[in-house]
């Protein structure tokens, strides 16, 4: 189906009457994130934004696209794994403690404007999260209930490398609609598709016009030219074996000169997912909390066991996180935990390019004959 912009309006209000809280991207303190929105006049009409290694600026656009930027800070992880969860409370009465069962209702969502990258970001988390002996109730809940609309990325950005991972810039799967935005100066449709029963109920609440050859085309074409438009690229061949083979490499000491231990490389990714738990009381002892927060490998705390941490160097965390994301994960989980969203370059503060540090230990350690360029 296509829709105009009057159309893509209509899906969100669709969406909103069938009891969805719609969370798509917008524009809040000069940066595109996820929250609720009411309408197509929330998206980032004419909006882009400009990123590389700890760069990220909005432009203006000379048009009014709607989907006319790459990815933000956020990702849906924080809707699905949010950065707190209670796990329970309980309150002490007559000399025992008594369970409350306060959890709040789960909130129905409907994602709206999921990239492709970010659709394997969530698969790769159902296997984190529901493909275990104990799945995790919160994450279960929430995904069962989400409705995701999926864009095409027609506009990749500087840090992107999606097409290396095999994660985009088209989406497959994964989706209850699809959108593909087509403009141009005759132009300026929503091409939408369906990819489960959920979504052809919705399309058939919506007012469009049948998809032509020509809008076929040109939806061809928003993809084509995303392919050749990547800012990034990443050699997959061999990687887990490379980094596997090279605890030792110097490259960890130059990339831990540089690296603050900060944590926003694995705040920002869409897949990691590491956490830790708290329990707390009130003044009185009267009522405990247990928490579950976000956590990361980069703080000291994390790898603490009794008598100190396991990682007590920045060089030992980067490379923990390096080498778990890209080669282990695979062990673990059956994939790579990068879907080459760019994220944990962009909003590096110092810039450091996951990209290049598998770069720079490939080339360092593949014999001279291998280096060399054949003419």
């Amino acid at each position: 189906m296509l829709l105009d912009v009057e159309g893509l309006g209509q899906l969100i209000r669709v969406l909103g009457e069938r009891g969805l809280q719609v969370i798509g991207p917008t524009v809040v303190d000069r940066a595109v994130v996820y929250d609720e929105i009411d309408s197509a006049d929330d998206l980032p009409v004419g909006w882009t934004d400009e990123q590389d290694g700890g760069h990220y600026r909005l432009h203006r656009r000379d048009d009014e696209a709607r989907f006319g930027y790459v990815v933000g800070p956020h990702s849906w992880k924080r809707f699905l794994f949010p950065p707190r969860t209670v796990l329970w409370r309980a309150e002490r009465g007559d000399g025992t403690f008594r369970l409350i069962d306060d959890r709040a209702d789960i909130s129905r969502y409907a994602f709206f404007g999921v990239r492709s990258c970010e659709l394997h970001a969530m698969a790769i988390q159902d296997r984190v999260f529901l493909d275990c002996d104990e799945p995790d109730r919160t994450y279960r809940e929430r995904r069962d209930a989400a409705f995701v609309v999926a864009v095409n990325c027609g506009e990749p950005g500087g840090t992107c490398f999606c097409v290396s991972m095999d994660t985009g810039p088209q989406a497959t799967e994964g989706y209850d609609l699809l959108i593909t935005e087509l403009l141009d100066s005759d132009r300026h449709d929503f091409l939408v598709e369906s990819g489960s029963d959920a979504g052809v109920e919705v399309l058939a609440a919506l007012s469009g016009r049948a998809v032509d050859d020509d809008a076929r085309r040109a939806a061809a074409e928003v993809i084509e030219v995303a392919v050749e438009s990547m800012g990034r690229s990443l050699e997959t061949a061999g990687l887990q074996q490379l980094l596997e083979e090279n605890p030792e490499h110097p490259r960890w000491d130059h990339v831990a000169e540089r690296c603050l231990a900060c944590t926003n490389c694995t705040l920002v990714c869409p897949t990691c997912f590491c956490s830790a738990v708290e329990d707390t009381t009130d003044v009185s002892g009267g009522l405990a909390t247990r928490e579950r927060r976000w956590d990361s490998c980069f703080t000291m705390d994390f790898s603490y066991l009794h008598g100190g941490s396991v990682r007590s160097t920045t060089r030992a965390r980067y490379r923990q996180w390096m080498t778990h994301k890209l080669a282990t994960w695979i062990d673990q989980f059956g994939s790579s935990g990068c879907v080459g969203c760019g994220r944990c370059i962009t909003w590096c503060p110092v810039g450091i390019d996951i990209t290049e540090e598998a770069a720079a230990i490939r080339a360092d350690v593949l014999p001279t004959a291998e280096k060399v360029e054949v003419i």
